[in-house]
């Protein structure tokens, strides 16, 4: 079976990577040979995360090599398209590139059907909100990343929806080890200067505690303009040292706003920590109840006591953190594996290929 996968972003694209690009060998073993056309290239998240901007001519040149691509569609047995084809055009453009081709799938890991349908301009909700709704209309399959974006797919009409966590693969992280031993508990996060704002909601606690001298903070692809007055270290996020920067963490945690946005997420960065080994403190936003098992892998924290007490109760207990360390990484083996996921996708692929347009 021939796929050509429309992503959104290159291989610096978090989503991309991790709903995509990590399944391609396993799939081409599988049979599923998968051709890669994405969209916006890493050059554009390059500016993106170094200078905070969007640099337009890239992107109106990537959107003509993506209407180039379509050209070449009726060469293969399905389209797996992440989110969209066009970010912000009429649904009408899409249509048209859709109408002649194969069946289709899309995916979300998102909730970016509300960057539409909540926009401020009364232009943009007219125009685009209900794009994405009429996208999974016409999908032979919708895979979504957790149970708040299955819900819109059905409210949407989508004919068949699955629900697939965004998963890690087993092989790259091994075995759980414990960080090395400290006078301070080391905490750490790791994400992009885009989601780095979340921080912002425990700054007042890690503040509190950095003060007490009870911790080290470690910022994962935080770039410096990311609650710059908190004393913390600010690694570069590389793809080839992401594992070894969490394993030298003791706690990861996971800060959320809760706003029908973040209930859209797919809480990656927990599952991540919880590969490594690690014990993790988490809002209480959405897919995080789900992966976080109070007072069993991590805890839940709302208010900034909270927080406090979470991080003052891992600090204390060098036999808790093990302990809970353990049953996340076995959660993850049970639940959120590259290894488990795979023969789920693939049947699901297969049999999306072989189902009629609607």
């Amino acid at each position: 079976m021939r796929v050509l996968l429309l992503s959104r972003y290159a291989r610096l694209g978090s989503s991309s990577r991790l709903r995509y690009y990590q399944f391609l060998p396993e799939l081409a073993e599988r049979g599923i040979e998968v051709d890669v056309s994405p969209l916006l290239p890493d050059a554009y998240l390059a500016a993106l995360y170094e200078k905070g901007a969007r640099p337009m001519e890239l992107a109106a040149r990537s959107y003509v090599t993506r209407i180039l691509s379509m050209l070449t569609i009726r060469r293969y047995d399905l389209l797996w398209i992440e989110k969209e084809l066009l970010p912000w055009l009429p649904f009408g453009i899409e249509r048209m590139l859709l109408a002649w081709g194969p069946p289709y799938v899309i995916d979300y890991d998102d909730a970016w059907f509300h960057v539409y349908d909540s926009h401020p301009s009364a232009l943009v909700r007219a125009a685009l909100g209900t794009k994405l709704d009429r996208i999974m209309r016409g999908a032979a399959l919708v895979t979504v990343g957790n149970a708040y974006l299955a819900a819109r797919a059905l409210a949407a009409g989508a004919r068949r929806v699955e629900v697939f966590p965004t998963v890690v693969n087993l092989a790259r992280y091994g075995e759980p080890s414990p960080a090395d031993v400290d006078d301070r508990l080391t905490v750490g996060w790791i994400g992009s200067p885009v989601t780095a704002r979340y921080l912002d909601l425990v700054r007042s606690p890690l503040h509190r505690l950095c003060g007490e001298g009870q911790i080290r903070i470690v910022l994962v692809g935080a770039n410096d303009n990311s609650v710059p007055d908190l004393a913390a270290e600010r690694p570069g996020w590389r793809e080839d040292t992401e594992v070894e920067e969490i394993r030298a963490f003791d706690v990861g945690i996971m800060p959320l706003s809760n706003t029908r946005w973040e209930r859209g997420k797919c809480g990656y960065k927990l599952i991540q920590y919880m590969a490594c080994g690690k014990p993790v403190i988490a809002s209480p936003v959405g897919v995080n109840r789900e992966i976080v098992e109070h007072g069993v892998n991590g805890f839940l924290a709302e208010t900034p006591e909270e927080w406090y007490e979470a991080v003052v109760a891992l600090g204390r207990d060098a036999a808790l953190r093990r302990t809970m360390g353990l049953a996340g990484r076995r959660k993850v083996e049970h639940d959120y594996s590259l290894q488990g996921l795979l023969p789920r996708l693939a049947a699901a692929l297969d049999a999306a290929a072989s189902s009629a347009r609607p």
